[in-house]
């Protein structure tokens, strides 16, 4: 395993030509995401810009993880916040801190933009995540997740 040199490390907004890299990466971290629409994904947060942050982290540049979040401005009794939908290493750089360094980057964006709380939703069996979550100094939130199946 390679070990990570800050400055063979790039962090910068996503672009649409990252899609297969990203792709790549979820691939490698699960099969199941194969069939995930990432290309629609990363257009729509690329060309509606605006209220959407997403960065990918580049290692000697090769992109080598990636957060895709987006801006909420009303819902459910909570004021202007952030939802982080999607974040990924890929397995040759995790446990390196290149995830903490993608989120803090991205908590720092929002701070500055006036979002005060920052969402997410991890599966309750995901050790790993809910781990990288709680080294953010994410906790519980007031909220309960709601599911139907179709």
């Amino acid at each position: 395993m390679e070990t990570l040199v800050e400055e063979s490390i790039s962090i910068r907004e996503i672009r649409v030509e990252d899609t297969q890299a990203i792709h790549d990466i979820r691939i490698a971290i699960s099969e199941e995401d194969a069939q995930v629409d990432f290309q629609k994904l990363i257009e729509q947060h690329v060309s509606e810009g605006d209220g959407k942050t997403s960065l990918v982290a580049e290692v000697n540049g090769k992109v080598a993880g990636y957060m895709i979040s987006t801006t909420l401005y009303a819902g459910f009794g909570i004021g202007k916040s952030a939802w982080i939908m999607s974040l990924g290493v890929h397995p040759d750089y995790m446990g390196q801190g290149l995830g903490l360094m993608i989120a803090n980057r991205i908590c720092d964006i929002y701070k500055e933009k006036g979002v005060r709380s920052i969402y997410s939703s991890v599966m309750w069996d995901s050790i790993d995540v809910l781990s990288f979550f709680k080294k953010l100094g994410f906790n519980r939130s007031e909220f309960i997740n709601l599911k139907k199946d179709l």
